[in-house]
Formats: C-alpha cells, sequence, structure tokens
C-alpha cells in the first residue's frame, strides 16, 4: 500500500493537501514491474497518467522517422496527461529494472482538474515543456536533415570539377611526355633557322585560336578531313592526333605547310609536338576552369554560412538569394530556369544573415519540389517604404484551398513519410518574426508567390 508521503515526494505532488493525495491514491492503481517487462505498447490506447515509484523505465519509439530512446526515473510522470489529444500511445515502455508505477486513468481527468487544480497547472506546464522539447527535437533533426541535403549536393558539386581537374592533371602528364619525347627527337634533327621557325609558327597560332567549341558532328567531320590528309601523306596510324586536333578546330589546310616544308619523319615529330602542345593549352584550361568552380562553390558555402563574420550584421537581400541559388545549384540544373529582378540599389537588412539563408532555402527547395524539380523559379526584390519585400515564385501546381491555412503550423507536411518534417515553413516564420518581418502567401495554380517584408537597415536612406 502506497504512503501519502511516498507519493509527495514526486515533485508534481509535492506540498499538495492530504485530502487531494489520498483521492488520487484511491483512484489510482499500483502496478509492480519486473526487469525487462513491458508496460506500455505503441499503438495501444493512451488511457492512462503514469507517476513512477521506483526503478528505471524506458520509453522507445519513431519521431519523424528516427528512432528515440528516453529513460524515465523515479519521481517522473508519464503517459496520457489533461488536455492532452493523444489518442495512442506513440512510444514503447519497458521497465529496465525492478519496480514500481501509479497508474491514474485518463477518464478520470475531469474530476482532477475539478479536486487537484494546482497539480492539473503542474501537469500542463510538464506538457508544455514536453511539446517545447519535442519540437526542439524535430527543428535539430530538420536542421541536420537539410544540412544533409545540403552536403549532399553540395559534395556532388565539388565532386565534379574535382574529378575533372584530377583527370586533365593525369592527362596532362602523359602529354607533357609526348611534348618531351617529340622535342628531343626534332632535337636529333639538322633542321634550319626557316624550318624550326615554322613549326613555332604554326605550334603558336594553334595555341592561340580562341573559336566557340564545335558540335560533335562538325568534330567528327573535321577529324575525318585531317585524318585523310595524315594518310594522303603516310601518316596511318595518327588517329588519335587527328581528333585532339579536331577538337581544337585546327583545319587541315594549316598542316600543310609541315609537309611542304619537313620531311615525312620530322613532319610527324613536329605533328605529335603541335598536337600535345594544343591538348595541353586544352587541359590548362580545364584545370583552371574546374578549380574556379570550387573556388566559387567554396567562396559560396562561407558567404552562406558568414563564416568568419560577425553574426549579426548589414546584409545585402540580394547577395544572400544568389549565395543560396548557388548552394542550390545541383537541385536547380535539373530542370528549374531561375527568374531575377532586383532591386538596382542594394537593399540592406540588419540581420543574422545564416538565418536569412534558411529562409530562403526552405522557400525554395520547397519550390523546386513543388514543381517536380522542372519549372520557372522566380526571385524578386524591392523596396516598399522602409521594409525590403522579397518575392520568391514558381509556376507549380500551387497550394490548395484547404491546405493554405496550415502551411505554418508545426509537423504539417504534404509530403510523403520521411520526405519532410513540417518545420521548413515554421522555421521561416519563426525566423522572420523574429527580425521583425512577416510573411504572406498568394497561390493559384501555376502561380504561387511567397513575399517576405524585412525592415531596412536603420543606415538605408
Amino acid at each position: 500500500m502506497i504512503e501519502k508521503s511516498e507519493l509527495v515526494s514526486v515533485p508534481a505532488f509535492a506540498g499538495l493537501p492530504d485530502d487531494q493525495i489520498e483521492w488520487f491514491l484511491s483512484q489510482s492503481q499500483e502496478i509492480h514491474l519486473s526487469a525487462g517487462e513491458t508496460y506500455l505498447r505503441q499503438g495501444d490506447p493512451a488511457d492512462a497518467m503514469i507517476v513512477v515509484l521506483e526503478g528505471q523505465l524506458q520509453l522507445r519509439g519513431e519521431l519523424g522517422g528516427e528512432t528515440i530512446v528516453i529513460s524515465i526515473k523515479p519521481g517522473d510522470v508519464t503517459g496520457v496527461l489533461p488536455f492532452s489529444r493523444m489518442k495512442q500511445v506513440v512510444v514503447t515502455g519497458r521497465a529496465i529494472t525492478d519496480g514500481r508505477i501509479l497508474r491514474f486513468p485518463a477518464a478520470l481527468f475531469p474530476d482532477l482538474v475539478q479536486k487537484m487544480p494546482e497539480l492539473t497547472q503542474r501537469l500542463v506546464n510538464l506538457m508544455s515543456d514536453r511539446i517545447r522539447e519535442t519540437t526542439r527535437m524535430e527543428q535539430q533533426r530538420d536542421r541536420l536533415a537539410g544540412l544533409g541535403k545540403l552536403s549532399a549536393g553540395l559534395a556532388h558539386e565539388l565532386n565534379n570539377p574535382a574529378s575533372a581537374a584530377k583527370r586533365a592533371t593525369s592527362l596532362l602528364r602523359d602529354a607533357l611526355k609526348r611534348i618531351k619525347d617529340a622535342s628531343h627527337e626534332l632535337g636529333r634533327r639538322d633542321l634550319t633557322a626557316a624550318q624550326k621557325s615554322e613549326i613555332e609558327k604554326l605550334e603558336a597560332s594553334f595555341m592561340q585560336q580562341d573559336t566557340p567549341p564545335l558540335d560533335t558532328l562538325a568534330v567528327s567531320d573535321l577529324e575525318d578531313q585531317i585524318d585523310s590528309l595524315l594518310r594522303s601523306h603516310g601518316q596511318n596510324d595518327l588517329w588519335q592526333l587527328a581528333a585532339d586536333l579536331a577538337r581544337r578546330n585546327v583545319k587541315p589546310e594549316g598542316l600543310e605547310s609541315l609537309f611542304a616544308n619537313l620531311d615525312p619523319s620530322v613532319a610527324r615529330a613536329a605533328l605529335v609536338r603541335i598536337a600535345a602542345s594544343v591538348e595541353i593549352a586544352n587541359l590548362l584550361n580545364e584545370i583552371e576552369s574546374s578549380t574556379a568552380r570550387i573556388s566559387d562553390l567554396v567562396r559560396a558555402i562561407k558567404e552562406y554560412t558568414y563564416m568568419d563574420q560577425a553574426p549579426v550584421q548589414n546584409v545585402d537581400i540580394a547577395k544572400g538569394l544568389e549565395t543560396t541559388l548557388t548552394i542550390l545549384h545541383h537541385k536547380l540544373k535539373r530542370g528549374v530556369t531561375v527568374e531575377r529582378d532586383y532591386e538596382p540599389v542594394p537593399l540592406l537588412v540588419n540581420s543574422f544573415g545564416s538565418e536569412l539563408n534558411q529562409v530562403w532555402t526552405n522557400i525554395i527547395d520547397n519550390a523546386i519540389d513543388a514543381m517536380g524539380g522542372k519549372g520557372e523559379l522566380r526571385v524578386r526584390t524591392y523596396r516598399e517604404d522602409n521594409c525590403v519585400v522579397v518575392e520568391i515564385g514558381d509556376n507549380g501546381p500551387g497550394i490548395s484551398p484547404e491546405v493554405k491555412p496550415h502551411i505554418f503550423e508545426p509537423f504539417f507536411t504534404t509530403k510523403g513519410v520521411g520526405e519532410g518534417t513540417g518545420l521548413g515553413l515554421d522555421t521561416v516564420q519563426r525566423i522572420v518574426k523574429k527580425h521583425r518581418g512577416s510573411v504572406q502567401v498568394t497561390s493559384k495554380p501555376g502561380d504561387t508567390r511567397f513575399q517576405i517584408w524585412l525592415p531596412l537597415a536603420e543606415a538605408l536612406p
């Protein structure tokens, strides 16, 4: 039999009148648990509040697709609480050690509210704490999931130019060997100054060509022409050289002077050297382009996170939007065109820049998903009185009138299981309110627009 002193040692019941404690005990059921015993099962009706008196218990279940484990100790109150809308148990509870619990039926909550108002208030506060903790865990998971998606996309974006640069350096090593061997071969020959000048002049002219790249058919035709020219001069095994020169848009008539002024073996060595020089120029351009892309991405990441910068500062809104679009390029390039309409004068907002980038990311990411990865994304900024307005629109199917009133509610999502937590737009609203701004949404099929209003920095006239 439970003594009153044992129940009042539980923080939620401390200091309550004896008659209330006695009533609560008279309506409760004491249950002894053995280690390993299950006292709650996921999916069962949520029909009781549980007060832990002795032993260590554990709750295990899924939250947003991830397994969570919560330890319960003596003095904790768990299960369903007054005013909770929970209908089914969402976790499974097991005893880790032998223990005792007190089970109070949820059917008696109306009586509890009447007879124990102070306890009711404490339990409502406890439930509020639970909701805040659950929301915090979901928000943290949502941020990690969002970071994971961004990281995966950025890894892919970085891997492409890195792989291209690595491949180019490998080919560059081979090309350098070929140009070295060809130069040695030419050095062994007794060439006149005019012949040397002709080779160098031709090599320089091919390397300085800056013509637009040819399409595949044009390259193939040019390769055939160069190969025919080489074969006509007895060079039947230089098909790869012909392909390299064709990609550089080298015309066959430009090679005729070599065979007119040099014997076949010397012309061959000169061609190998020229082709290697042309390839080296191409590879250097490719390495330069790839490393520039990597540098741009790294700079975008630093700007997106405001790394090495003050957390609060005057932020150029258009610059933040552009950085976000760079970060999301891996999703945009699959079929989304971006239409930009920025106010010519920089619009500055005193803010946590990295948080505003979360706002742009969530809205743009939702727009891309709504369009199925293909469509038109419209990004616009303009000034309205003392505010900057950021408008992000898409030509997706729109938000239905039934869904629209709920889009900013925590945990509300129209995405499938495992695809969304329902905290993206909740996060948007919280961050915008933190910056003393507001969010407006208009939507119809083919035209959904999110407008974010933010106060301009005081320094702006």
